[in-house]
């Protein structure tokens, strides 16, 4: 039997956590799932450790890509793996236990219904902990800003924790996603708002990562800063 339910994981030098995410995100996904690990070469060993999971449990599984490529790719590398392979709900989320994992039966369960469900920042219900005035102030510039700039209204485009629907990502033309950081976030919701689906806002509590560094930089700002307007003048 096919997993039903898959999430991607997408991993760049994670060997200190990789394994704590994964053990949790398996305690509370139902039955027929499968966990992906999406990883960019990652030279801490992350990928070693990923492979030694997947041997020791039939849920797990494990893409290595050549090379650091950008988050966006690596999703869209693990969204074509999942469709592949029958998936009928893909969630995403960071590895770094920013998102909670105890949150993705409440994405799950409005997927059912639902065509895109965003784990929202910035809805009646979420927040943010553990981050100083600056960056809060960018993170919700950011989604006001791709939000005004878009003519939409979720509130949290910028947010990494989704579950699609399988007939979302089969819509919005994977292999076009330009994006390589944090804008692809907002692409993916953009297209799928575009394509008519339904996209649902669920709160969630975005925490600062555990161990490790953060992969954000001003370079990942900026292609954000510049694509999200780009989004606008295409359409898509």
């Amino acid at each position: 039997m096919r997993p039903r339910v898959w999430l991607v994981i997408p991993t760049y030098n994670e060997s200190a956590i990789v394994e704590a995410i994964v053990e949790a995100s398996l305690e509370v996904l139902p039955g027929s799932r499968r966990i992906l690990i999406v990883d960019d070469a990652s030279p801490d060993g992350t990928g070693r450790i990923a492979d030694s999971l997947a041997e020791g449990s039939a849920d797990v599984a494990v893409l290595h890509r050549t090379h650091k490529q950008g988050i966006g790719p690596a999703y869209v590398a693990g969204f074509r793996e999942a469709l592949a392979s029958g998936a009928e709900l893909i969630a995403q989320m960071d590895a770094d236990f920013s998102h909670d994992p105890r949150d993705l039966p409440r994405l799950l369960e409005v997927a059912e219904e639902a065509d895109l469900v965003v784990g929202s920042r910035y809805v009646d219900g979420g927040g943010v902990t553990d981050w100083g005035p600056t960056r809060r102030a960018v993170s919700r510039w950011g989604s006001a800003y791709a939000r005004v700039a878009l003519g939409v209204g979720v509130h949290d485009l910028t947010g990494g924790f989704k579950a699609f629907r399988r007939r979302v990502l089969e819509s919005i033309d994977l292999e076009s996603l330009a994006s390589l950081g944090y804008a692809f976030q907002v692409e993916t919701t953009f297209r799928a708002i575009r394509a008519g689906f339904r996209v649902v806002e669920v709160p969630i509590v975005f925490r600062d990562r555990r161990v490790g560094a953060s992969k954000m930089s001003g370079g990942i700002v900026l292609e954000a800063a510049w694509r999200v307007p780009a989004m606008r003048l295409r359409g898509r």
